[in-house]
């Protein structure tokens, strides 16, 4: 009888400890969601802050007098900007450089922008 009850005893103990296990690895796993949650948050964030300083470049490209936007593209991450595509005169090229500099937020401007004239 005293073996049949000590059995009971660490079957009992047994089963306590697995249950604590198992709490405590779904505590775990509820806290990883929340840490994913946020750094997709956070790259959500990243974007928008990189769309929002891609449109106020072009803005200020398009409010340069003597500007071409018409076929560049401004792509921003992280505040250096990039610009891609053709202007048609070799100054714009340079203006279009200076004006990106000159927006807040922007870090660096990497300049990909070649010369094509008008109807080529």
């Amino acid at each position: 009888m005293k073996a049949f009850t000590a059995i009971r005893m660490i079957g009992g103990a047994l089963i306590v400890l697995a249950s604590l296990n198992a709490s405590a690895q779904s505590s775990d796993t509820a806290a990883t969601p929340s840490a994913g949650a946020s750094s997709t948050a956070t790259g959500k964030q990243a974007k928008a802050a990189n769309r929002s300083l891609g449109r106020k470049v072009r803005s200020a490209l398009a409010k340069t007098k003597g500007m071409s936007v018409a076929n560049i593209s401004v792509r921003a991450r992280g505040g250096a900007v990039t610009l891609a595509g053709t202007v048609p005169e070799q100054s714009q090229i340079d203006l279009a450089t200076q004006t990106a500099q000159g927006v807040a937020g922007v870090t660096s401007v990497k300049n990909g922008l070649t010369v094509r004239p008008v109807g080529q």
